[in-house]
């Protein structure tokens, strides 16, 4: 694979990989103390191990993606061959100065009251029923994770150009357009899935049918549509529809597979980020654009979004076999049931080769989805995915800290530590 197409995988930024020596184990042994990174708690209580002590032996090959992205990026974070723990990719839950982070969702909610009502507003709907359908998961029981990194980063990037403390009304409004795009982006993905819950209640399409969702889906985005034209600022409306457009195209990445194992990986990481990361490192790129007329600004902002949203979705993928049903509000297991092979399975089928033909034939025949989750536990593949998930933390973490302190931007460093250990 050449250099220009591994940087076709993220367009605006660098690819982040976990060096070979480190990824890619046999037999490895895992520690579940303090000192030694996140941990994820499982259905029974007990915890998993998420951090990695590199073993002894290494296997004798790993994909041939991550040799390319190591020659082809030769200044990509590493670490040393043989580490006893990977403590370098730790966040840290203090600042430099020593003082605690303040909690970032209560700093960013001072931005972001009334946001579910703000948002109801927009959808000025008259039928009863499509005003049911688009105000549906709009009720506050989301985790706000979008608009919580956007009202942070407005801040942050505001303080970092003039030591200005306030949200503008248009950083606000980016704001509540990225939750409504993640909005009907959902509201469509089940319609595709077939999903029957989410959030711990049924689906729009499985109350009003698949047909009406998706009309549910497509008003919620007209209606971002129309508030982002509000703003009028072309460049941030130009950002922002690079959005809709990622999300079409990651869906139908997902929709397909590829054959060999090293253009897999590159596939997944490439869906990841359209699927989930466009939207975060877009909309964070969009208020740092409407605060500081600074594009190396601009480009913190992105590529922290990027980052972040990476690893917001590889751990998303450890959680559909680590976390319960009930912690997740959804069904677990739910990508291999719907054909897909995540991190901790492209990794496992590295330790297990037999998982190859079921990834090629999407796991449809009998008894594929339990024993293709068998090979995962047994595996790597939870611990390896977390690790990377890491990786990308820390790169989010050295981005965002070129800004000027404040309270804000250090909230954002401690929000990457959140997606790490954070279980549902």
């Amino acid at each position: 694979m050449s250099t220009k197409q591994l940087k076709e995988c993220f367009p605006g930024g660098k690819i982040l990989m976990a060096p070979m020596s480190a990824l890619m184990t046999t037999r490895g042994r895992y520690t579940d103390d303090a000192s030694a990174g996140s941990v994820s708690k499982s259905c029974n209580g007990t915890r998993t191990n998420a951090h990695l002590i590199v073993p002894n032996r290494l296997s004798m090959s790993y994909f041939n993606l991550v040799k390319s992205l190591t020659s082809a990026f030769p200044n990509i974070y590493s670490i040393p061959r043989f580490h006893h723990t990977t403590s370098a990719v730790c966040c840290h839950s203090k600042t430099r100065s020593g003082e605690k982070y303040t909690d970032p969702f209560k700093l960013g909610w001072r931005d972001l009251k009334g946001l579910y009502e703000d948002i109801r507003k927009e959808l000025l709907i008259s039928t009863k029923e499509l005003k049911e359908m688009s105000e549906y998961y709009f009720d506050g029981k989301g985790k706000a994770f979008r608009p919580i990194i956007v009202v942070l980063m407005a801040r942050a990037c505001n303080i970092h150009h003039n030591n200005s403390r306030d949200v503008q009304a248009s950083q606000r409004s980016i704001a509540l357009i990225a939750e409504m795009i993640h909005t009907a982006s959902l509201v469509h993905d089940d319609v595709i899935d077939d999903a029957s819950s989410r959030r711990g209640k049924h689906t729009v399409n499985k109350i009003w049918g698949e047909k009406k969702a998706v009309l549910a889906g497509d008003l919620i985005l007209s209606a971002a549509s129309i508030a982002l034209a509000r703003i009028g600022n072309t460049t941030v409306i130009s950002i922002l529809t690079q959005v809709i457009e990622d999300l079409v195209r990651g869906e139908f990445l997902q929709l397909g597979s590829k054959e060999n194992e090293n253009e897999r990986f590159a596939h997944y990481l490439e869906k990841t980020f359209k699927k989930t990361a466009s939207l975060i490192a877009n909309s964070c790129k969009a208020v740092s654009v409407l605060g500081c007329p600074d594009p190396v600004v601009h480009e913190i902002a992105y590529q922290y979004g990027k980052n972040v949203g990476i690893a917001f979705q590889l751990i998303d993928d450890v959680l559909d076999f680590t976390s319960c049903s009930d912690q997740m509000g959804k069904p677990t297991a739910a990508d291999l049931k719907l054909g897909l092979a995540t991190g901790p399975v492209l990794f496992a089928c590295q330790q297990f080769p037999e998982m190859n033909a079921m990834i090629m034939r999407r796991f449809n025949l009998p008894g594929d989805v339990d024993r293709a989750r068998q090979y995962v536990l047994q595996s790597d593949g939870v611990q390896q995915t977390t690790y990377l998930a890491q990786r990308y933390c820390h790169e989010a973490i050295r981005e965002i800290s070129k800004l000027r302190p404040s309270r804000e931007r250090d909230a954002l460093i401690q929000l990457s530590e959140i997606v790490l250990t954070r279980d549902k």
